[in-house]
C-alpha cells in the first residue's frame, strides 16, 4: 500500500477573508485611465488611492481608521495638471508619498498625521526631468530620500528627494517600460519592457546586467485573460501574490529552494473583478489574529480590504509566522549608497505589534541658484550640463533654438511695420 508524500508547509491552510461592508471604503471614484499601474497604495497610517477628478490628476488620502462612506466632498491631493498614474508610499516615512503624473512631472507629498480638513496642493518636491509622461514611481528600500521614475520617454531617472536633484539616468530601454522593481539592498532593479524583455539593471554603473534568462524555474498558465497580472512578494513568507486586472480572484504560491520551486496554496476569489490592488506591508499587519497579509481590493466605487490569515488555536505570538522584518529606519544615506554602499533592510521584531511614529518633516535642501547665478550672460555651451540627463539636455537646446527663430521672426516683423509706418508719415507710401 503506497502513501502519497504530502509536503509540509505552514502556510498550507491560509484563507483570505474580505472584510466587513462598514470595514471597507465607499463611494471611491477610482480612475478610469488606461494605465497599467495598481491605482492604489497602502502602509499602516494610511490608504491612498488615484481617482477621477476634472482640470488635473488627483488622488484621495485616507486613515486606515476612516473606513465606510467616503465625504463626496473630503479634501484631495491635488497639484498635478494631468491624470495621475502612479504612487508609492515611502518606506522609511509612513507620511511622505510619491506620485507621477502625465504632465511629464514627479512630485513627493507630506501627508499630516491626521485627515486631511482642505485639499493639498503643495508638495514638497517637484522632480521635473522627464520629456513624456512619468508612469512609475518607486522608492528605493533602505536608502534614504532616494527615488526612481520612469517615463513613457524610455527613460530612467533616480533622483535624490532630499536635494530635488537627479542622480543619475539610463535611457537603455528601446520601448516603453511597463514595471520596475528593486531587489532586497537596492544595488540592482528589474525592469519588463514593451519589447518582452526581462532586464536587471546596475543604475550606479548605469548598465544592463543581465537580460531575458534562459529558462524559466516555473511555468503555469493561469487563465486565459489578456489582463495585467499585478505580482506582490511576501520576503519574510516566501510567498507571492497574483492579482489580475479585471479579474476576480487573488492567486497565491509558495517559493521554495527545492524543485519544483514555485507550489500553488490556493485561490481567493469574490464576485467583483478589481480595478487595481494595494498590499499592506508587513509591519502592518494584525499579528494577533496571525494575518500574514493584507491586500487592498479596488473596485469601481469602493476599496475593499482582504485579510490573508494562517489558522492558529493559540493566542500567543506564533514566531514561525513573523521573522523579524523590514522596519522603517533607513540602513543608509543617499550619498552612501551613491558612493556603492549596500545594506540590507533594518529588520524590527514583531512581537508586540507595530506601532506607526508621528510624521517627520521632510526638508529639501535645495542648492540656491542665486549662488551659482553668473555676473555675465553666457551661452548655454559653457553651463554645467553633466548633472542632466541627455533627453532633459537636449529638449531644453532645442527649445532654445525655437524660441531664438521666434524672436528673430518677430524681431523682422517688426522692422517690416515700421518701416511701412514711415512710409505713411513721409506721404512716400
Amino acid at each position: 500500500m503506497s502513501r502519497s508524500i504530502v509536503r509540509q508547509s505552514k502556510f498550507r491552510h491560509v484563507f483570505g477573508q474580505a472584510v466587513k461592508a462598514e470595514q471597507g471604503y465607499d463611494d471611491i471614484r477610482v480612475s478610469k485611465v488606461t494605465w497599467d499601474s495598481s491605482f492604489c497604495a497602502v502602509n499602516p497610517k494610511f490608504l491612498a488611492v488615484i481617482i477621477e477628478s476634472s482640470g488635473g490628476g488627483a488622488f484621495l488620502v485616507l486613515p486606515l481608521s476612516k473606513s465606510g462612506r467616503v465625504d463626496k466632498n473630503y479634501p484631495l491631493v491635488i497639484g498635478h495638471s494631468g491624470p495621475v498614474l502612479d504612487i508609492d508610499w515611502c518606506p522609511h516615512d509612513d507620511n511622505i508619498l510619491a506620485s507621477c503624473s502625465e504632465d511629464c512631472t514627479a512630485m513627493v507629498w507630506q501627508i499630516p498625521d491626521h485627515a486631511l480638513t482642505r485639499p493639498l496642493s503643495d508638495p514638497v518636491v517637484v522632480l521635473e526631468g522627464h520629456s513624456k509622461r512619468v508612469g512609475i514611481v518607486t522608492w528605493h528600500p533602505t536608502a534614504r530620500n532616494i527615488l526612481l521614475t520612469a517615463g513613457s520617454d524610455n527613460l530612467i531617472i533616480v533622483w535624490n528627494v532630499g536635494t530635488g536633484e537627479p542622480l543619475l539616468s539610463m535611457d537603455d530601454h528601446p520601448d516603453l517600460i511597463y514595471s520596475i522593481s528593486w531587489n532586497r539592498n537596492g544595488s540592482l532593479f528589474c525592469t519588463t519592457c514593451k519589447d518582452r524583455r526581462l532586464r536587471v539593471c546596475d543604475p550606479r554603473k548605469r548598465e544592463v546586467v543581465a537580460t531575458n534568462f534562459e529558462e524559466p524555474i516555473a511555468l503555469l498558465e493561469l487563465d486565459t485573460s489578456n489582463g495585467v497580472l499585478l505580482p506582490y512578494y511576501d520576503a519574510d513568507a516566501n510567498m507571492v501574490y497574483l492579482c489580475g486586472k479585471g479579474d476576480s480572484s487573488i492567486r497565491y504560491f509558495e517559493i521554495t529552494e527545492e524543485p519544483p520551486y514555485v507550489h500553488y496554496l490556493s485561490t481567493f476569489s469574490s464576485k467583483e473583478p478589481q480595478r487595481g490592488m494595494g498590499f499592506m506591508p508587513k509591519r502592518g499587519v494584525d499579528v494577533s489574529k496571525c494575518e500574514i497579509a493584507r491586500l487592498y481590493k479596488l473596485l469601481d466605487k469602493k476599496c475593499e480590504p482582504i485579510t490573508m490569515t494562517v489558522p492558529r488555536k493559540s493566542d500567543l505570538f506564533q514566531d514561525d509566522l513573523y521573522p523579524d522584518t523590514a522596519g522603517p529606519e533607513p540602513a543608509m544615506e543617499a550619498e552612501e549608497w551613491l558612493d556603492g554602499r549596500d545594506e540590507d533592510p533594518i529588520l524590527v521584531s514583531m512581537r508586540d505589534g507595530y506601532v506607526p511614529p508621528k510624521s517627520r518633516e521632510l526638508k529639501v535642501a535645495k542648492k540656491n541658484v542665486l549662488d551659482s547665478r553668473p555676473t555675465t550672460r553666457r551661452s548655454m555651451s559653457t553651463l554645467e550640463t553633466n548633472s542632466l540627463p541627455p533627453q532633459l539636455l537636449e529638449r531644453l537646446l532645442e527649445e532654445i533654438q525655437n524660441l531664438k527663430a521666434t524672436v528673430l521672426s518677430q524681431e523682422k516683423r517688426i522692422c517690416d511695420l515700421e518701416n511701412k509706418l514711415s512710409q505713411y508719415t513721409n506721404g512716400t507710401a
